[in-house]
């Protein structure tokens, strides 16, 4: 993710790096990076969903089923998520009343228990819900706040696999999220309906298990008055217009947390293109868009073939973005569709969140304090796309200009910031300045190794700031504790190594 205010150090950099253009041309000679491990570009083929069988409910021990956790005890955001379970998919068959900004539908979750449960909660803001049903039979139900807690007729034993489907309708209403004390997420309807849910804001649409934690599947089977293009997560897999309505599927096979679950209705022109390896791309921009939007956007393929060779291959099925017609000062990596407001769309921030599919979105955080490892890495993901199109030396100062900007600032550290915080400045450049002295440290050869493990061993699942350094250790042989601590822990910003 990306705010407007994230980028006013670029204007300082904007004398390195005024050679460069947004404006369609030849694509400059990229500079190689010292032995570079080479893979391929490749979406990965996802492993079949598992077949739901509930286990004979006779046969379940009920002495010892009990209530699932309310929380995940995310130490941020304690009241995020829930226990006893493990989402597996999510199924959203929901009609949308634009007018009235209402909808109405169901969802629907395939889940396995992870321990015996007599009931279990999902995270639900608003809305009203009209009915429940646990494996095709009545459930009762309870609200209090953004606590929905279903009692199915019967308890699950351990490992059982369970459905639940959760009818509901009303006018979604965005969340107060503690990360942002000014500010609201979730759903929003202006200039049709676009979805911004980082961190909790995902509950404003759909109930769920709504920590990065407990990752799944999706298929969205969204109805709208057909005049209006409907675009969301994965690849559209039909469309039917009955009457003055529309539905349209789309599906989303690999695993996502849920605050990248989006929804964008609205009037869009769809520009696709192919990128490496056939992998579609598909932008949504307003039919008013102008070159300056399309520009911005042109490079993409070439820079997913880029980091998919320094970061490892891509790792979802397409890639694209929306473009919302607003002035909101935001960007949001959403899982394989993007979302940019009208003013922060520029070259620089189009890899910045194309590079959160790696590092957020494939690779995610286990829990809200590392932030960093979101933030930091796409945050130095735009000095290596600015080293890669302009040259080291771009590159280097591109960091600099980071660098400066964080020990002017005294900026705090990255490893454990304060809840209210989170999003803040220091998040983003201390932690690029955290892998730039890495690299420095370790050299060009080992960082590269580091970044491809540490991708490869955590993609599709979660990581931590411990996971990351252990990784950082294995490959380089070395005893990084201590850097690490100057670096993340730290209240003074340490000098940047010396190369080598």
């Amino acid at each position: 993710m990306k705010k407007r205010l994230l980028l006013t150090f670029i204007a300082l950099s904007l004398a390195v790096l005024s050679c460069r253009t947004l404006l369609p041309g030849p694509a400059l000679d990229p500079t190689p990076l010292p032995a570079l491990p080479t893979q391929p570009v490749s979406t990965p083929i996802p492993s079949p969903r598992p077949t739901f069988q509930p286990a004979p409910t006779d046969s379940i021990p009920t002495e010892i089923a009990g209530a699932g956790a309310d929380t995940l005890n995310d130490p941020y955001y304690p009241q995020m998520g829930n226990g006893g379970y493990d989402a597996l998919h999510y199924t959203l068959d929901l009609t949308v009343d634009l007018d009235n900004n209402q909808i109405s539908g169901s969802t629907t979750l395939d889940a396995q228990a992870t321990e015996a449960l007599s009931s279990f909660n999902l995270d639900l803001h608003g809305l009203d819900v009209s009915a429940v049903t646990v494996d095709n039979l009545p459930a009762t139900f309870s609200r209090q706040d953004d606590e929905l807690t279903i009692t199915p007729a019967a308890p699950f034993a351990k490992d059982q696999s369970f459905t639940v489907s959760i009818a509901y309708s009303g006018r979604p209403q965005p969340v107060e999220d503690i990360f942002f004390p000014d500010e609201t997420v979730g759903w929003f309807a202006d200039a049709g309906v676009y979805v911004l849910s980082e961190s909790a804001g995902a509950m404003s649409w759909y109930p769920v298990n709504n920590h990065p934690l407990d990752k799944a599947s999706y298929t969205f089977r969204i109805t709208a008055p057909k005049q209006y293009v409907v675009a969301t997560n994965g690849l559209m897999k039909s469309e039917v217009v009955k009457g003055e309505m529309k539905t349209t599927v789309w599906e989303e096979t690999h695993p996502m947390a849920s605050y990248l679950a989006t929804l964008a209705i609205g009037h869009y022109k769809l520009f696709t293109e192919t990128g490496p390896n056939g992998l579609p791309i598909h932008n949504y921009f307003p039919p008013e868009a102008g070159g300056e939007i399309t520009s911005a956007f042109s490079r993409t393929s070439e820079m997913i073939a880029y980091y998919s060779q320094v970061f490892g291959p891509y790792p979802f099925e397409s890639y694209g973005a929306v473009v919302v017609p607003l002035e909101l000062e935001f960007a949001l990596e959403n899982q394989t569709l993007s979302v940019f407001s009208y003013d922060m769309v520029d070259e620089i921030t189009v890899a910045h969140e194309l590079a959160h599919q790696w590092f957020g979105n494939s690779v995610s955080l286990r829990s809200w304090e590392n932030i960093w490892l979101n933030e930091g890495f796409a945050t130095y993901a735009e000095a290596l796309w600015v080293e890669h199109t302009e040259g080291k030396a771009a590159g280097d100062d591109y960091m600099r200009d980071i660098y400066a900007k964080a020990r002017a600032k005294n900026m705090a550290a990255p490893g454990n910031p304060e809840a209210r915080h989170l999003f803040d400045d220091f998040v983003y450049y201390r932690g690029a300045c955290v892998l730039h002295a890495l690299r420095l440290k370790v050299g060009d050869e080992l960082f590269f190794k580091i970044l491809h493990e540490y991708y490869a061993r955590y993609q599709y699942g979660n990581a931590s700031t411990d996971d990351f350094i252990a990784v950082a250790q294995s490959v380089s042989g070395q005893d990084l504790q201590a850097f690490f601590t100057d670096w993340l822990f730290s209240a003074e910003i340490p000098p940047l190594p010396q190369p080598g």
